[in-house]
């Protein structure tokens, strides 16, 4: 029986590397569709939450790990690699210090799973990083473990991308509803992942390279970073105008055709969108290219924060109040309504200029404790 009999029979052994809030999700949808999965993670104290039916990630419910307790276990031993069909990495990319991609836990897990590649094994990308990163730094890894067995990418092994496109605390559209892209390094690579994923996922989107389909990714994320920016400089520009932005807004969204609404607020925030962009502008970067849209927006919504906190000095002023020693409540503090995330949360920042300018401030938010 070959790999491809496995994943149509659904009695494939797969596992999931990275158990956060794009790799849990995944890896309790695939034991939902019948597969066998191991959830390798670093991390002691998931691992112990897991193994006890525990989630903490809010789109799972322990009910979720209770329901399929029998086909999914979780571990931080990658030597499980060696009975599997197929590995899924599900990583943070995030960017370093220097606003460049953070690609080290790529390389840490590629150079792990290599150390137990074997035929059939199919390993696909999930993790959001720039066009290149499959064919660039993950297949050669995989290459160097397979040259001394005569193994070729294709053949013997299998490499794809399929960027995750997790929405936290979205309940329209599912990981499982939500049209999944697929790309493999080879034709093979694509009809392997197509007869794994189609198992799992509603539609599968497939593209020509894994290249495409990590710029498809990191375009989707940049679409809405330059949008929310330009919907927030329309604020400045109405406020400068005395005009009202929330009219001008709705009565521009009354067109039925060529416009799409976005609403201002205090920046952007989140594990993605003001990430991804600068993925795609390192990029173009390092080829002697730039991303002018990209980085102007970036300029605009690193500026909100200061211009809500300047809005807050202004109304105190009109009060005769100064900030400092004025008591101040700041409501929400996720980075989008209705999820337990402040990763990268323009409010944090709002909340620490008010701090610095000398106010006492306390926040509510009923998911961010």
């Amino acid at each position: 029986m070959t790999v491809f009999d496995r994943f149509h029979n659904r009695n494939a052994r797969v596992a999931v590397v990275g158990l956060g809030y794009v790799g849990l999700p995944l890896a309790v949808a695939l034991a939902a569709s019948g597969y066998e999965v191991v959830g390798i993670d670093l991390d002691p104290a998931k691992i112990e939450a897991l193994r006890e039916g525990r989630s903490y990630i809010a789109d799972v419910a322990d009910a979720d790990l209770t329901a399929q307790a029998s086909r999914l276990r979780a571990t931080e031993d990658y030597a499980t690699l060696s009975q599997c069909d197929a590995v899924s990495i599900c990583l943070p990319t995030p960017l370093d210090s220097k606003g460049q991609p953070d690609v080290s836990s790529i390389l840490a897990c590629g150079r792990e799973i290599a150390r137990y590649l074997h035929p059939g094994l199919v390993v696909i990308l999930e993790s959001t990083s720039y066009p290149g990163t499959t064919t660039e730094l993950l297949l050669p890894l995989l290459e160097a473990a397979a040259q001394p067995h005569g193994w070729r990418v294709g053949e013997q092994f299998f490499v794809a991308f399929s960027p995750e496109r997790v929405d936290p605390g979205r309940t329209d559209w599912t990981i499982k509803t939500t049209p999944k892209i697929v790309a493999g390094v080879t034709e093979n690579c694509l009809a392997a992942v197509h007869a794994y994923y189609g198992q799992v996922f509603d539609a599968l989107v497939p593209v020509s390279s894994p290249s495409a389909a990590e710029m498809a990714k990191l375009f989707e994320n940049t679409y809405r970073f330059i949008n929310i920016s330009l919907v927030n400089e329309l604020l400045l520009m109405c406020d400068r105008l005395g005009l009202d932005c929330w009219e001008v807004l709705e009565a521009a969204e009354t067109k039925p055709f060529g416009f799409t609404r976005f609403t201002p607020g205090p920046g952007v925030g989140g594990p993605c969108i003001p990430v991804d962009p600068h993925f795609l502008a390192w990029k173009m970067r390092s080829i002697n290219a730039t991303a002018r849209f990209i980085e102007l927006a970036g300029q605009i919504n690193a500026e909100m924060p200061r211009y809500w906190v300047q809005k807050v000095q202004d109304a105190l002023n009109d009060a005769g109040k100064a900030v400092r020693g004025s008591r101040v409540l700041v409501l929400g503090a996720a980075y989008k309504p209705d999820v337990a995330d402040a990763r990268e949360s323009p409010a944090l920042d709002i909340l620490q200029r008010l701090l610095q300018k000398g106010a006492q401030v306390r926040y509510h938010d009923p998911y961010i404790l």
